[in-house]
């Protein structure tokens, strides 16, 4: 291995799984799987969503991480090194991994916005101010308005952009401190929420297997677009991660790591969310308000409440950095790949003007919101099935297996590939032509 490679690398598997999981633990995990899981039969999503962790993780999540480490870098390196097998057509697969490589870019910018949102609500749970606020009109004074949130966007980009400064060293670094307290914040809240009176009827619901309800194609469908996307399997971030990895270190384990952590997190998140909405007769698949009108108005009523509003948006605030970190450093690293000569402080000095050259335009919800739908149902869903298929149906078999097996105490056999080439492949195909037919944000 390179000094380059060997100097960007994760010291332990146990900071790689963190830093992972860190990418996939976002708000897909906090308000995305509880309102799904509560507007999709409840227990029946559950299943359903189990069963597509499972197999995506075994498969795809492995597979990305093997091709990022067989490339020895990021997504534009990786599509190259997959078409490649296939004669003179490595070119084609570096033009081809820009569309990934923007949907991380692209995702980047809003996610930014959202991140901004919750920075806001720390602070003003800091001061008291949201405990006092009708949380509706406190949400619509910034999330209606332009330039709202600038200097919390501004602290936002430049604090996450700060800790890439030394790639794979600083990223595990920071999320060893800020994974294990985002879970035990989520535990220390999901514990004040079991007190609430009410409570128990949502954990009913969360629990209650109306087996009738996986007859409704629809289920499945947001249980696999929730569990394809809350792993981050979208054809370019996990790359890098997996580019940063240890030659001797067992793929498909970390994966699993990585995908049972993932789950904890959403469970968790779940444990919070679901049975406060019961307590207080509130919509748990309300979005974004849910996270900034309707968890906070619940906090007013509790004693404690400013405690508890400032441990949930300290968690809220890791994760999302947590995953920032991953956007970037994934658009990052393919820059300095593409441009050799380019310093990373450099990279890092392009990263923080494109982000809030354009992010501080489309503060608003009303700017944002449509930006990351069109995100999430074109460039994502298209880039993340552009992953599965050169993975799986244009790399060389022999390279993708050889690499899965390196490091492993059991290597994945010729059922591994072929669950990969026909199941997982048209799984992302299906997913696909759903966002893009049906023009659904996953």
């Amino acid at each position: 291995m390179d000094k380059k490679h060997k100097k960007g690398q994760f010291s332990s598997s146990w900071g790689f799984v963190l830093s992972a999981v860190g990418s996939a633990v976002g708000m897909a995990n906090v308000w995305g799987f509880p309102s799904k899981m509560g507007s999709n039969g409840g227990g029946a999503f559950l299943v359903a969503y189990l069963i597509f962790v499972v197999l995506f993780s075994t498969v795809g999540l492995s597979a990305e991480y093997a091709v990022g480490r067989r490339a020895r870098t990021g997504t534009l390196g990786a599509y190259e090194m997959a078409w490649a097998s296939r004669k003179k057509l490595g070119r084609a697969g570096g033009l081809l991994g820009w569309l990934p490589l923007a949907g991380s870019m692209c995702i980047a910018l809003g996610y930014a916005v959202i991140i901004s949102y919750v920075l806001k609500a720390f602070s003003n749970s800091l001061t008291g101010a949201l405990m006092t606020a009708d949380t509706a009109v406190w949400f619509e004074s910034f999330s209606l308005t332009d330039y709202s949130v600038v200097p919390f966007h501004a602290v936002v980009v430049v604090g996450t952009l700060l800790t890439l400064l030394l790639g794979a060293k600083s990223i595990e670094k920071s999320n060893k401190v800020m994974m294990p307290l985002f879970f035990l914040i989520f535990v220390i809240l999901a514990v004040r929420v079991a007190f609430l009176p009410g409570a128990a009827e949502g954990y009913r619901y969360m629990f209650s297997f109306r087996w009738h309800e996986l007859l409704n194609p629809m289920v499945w469908i947001w249980a696999m677009g929730q569990a394809f996307f809350s792993l981050s399997i979208t054809g370019s971030g996990m790359i890098v991660y997996g580019a940063y990895l240890d030659r001797e270190e067992d793929v498909a384990a970390l994966a699993r790591q990585t995908a049972l952590f993932d789950t904890i997190a959403a469970l968790v998140a779940a444990l919070v969310i679901i049975p406060a909405c019961f307590a207080y007769g509130l919509d748990v698949g309300a979005g974004p308000s849910l996270l900034f009108v309707t968890l906070p108005r619940i906090l007013q009523d509790i004693p404690l409440g400013q405690l508890f509003a400032i441990i949930l948006y300290t968690a809220m605030v890791f994760a999302g950095v947590s995953s920032l970190q991953n956007m970037f450093e994934a658009v990052g690293e393919s820059l300095l790949h593409r441009f050799p000569r380019l310093a990373r402080s450099a990279m890092l000095v392009i990263l923080c003007v494109v982000c809030l050259g354009i992010g501080v335009h489309m503060e608003p919800i009303f700017k944002w919101g449509p930006w990351m739908d069109i995100v999430s149902i074109y460039i994502i869903p298209i880039g993340a099935t552009l992953g599965a298929v050169s993975w799986f149906w244009v790399m060389r078999r022999e390279d993708l297996m050889d690499e899965v097996a390196r490091g492993a105490k059991q290597a994945p056999g010729a059922l591994w590939y072929r669950v990969g080439r026909y199941v997982y492949v048209p799984c992302a195909v299906v997913l696909c032509c759903v966002a893009l037919f049906m023009k659904v944000a996953f």
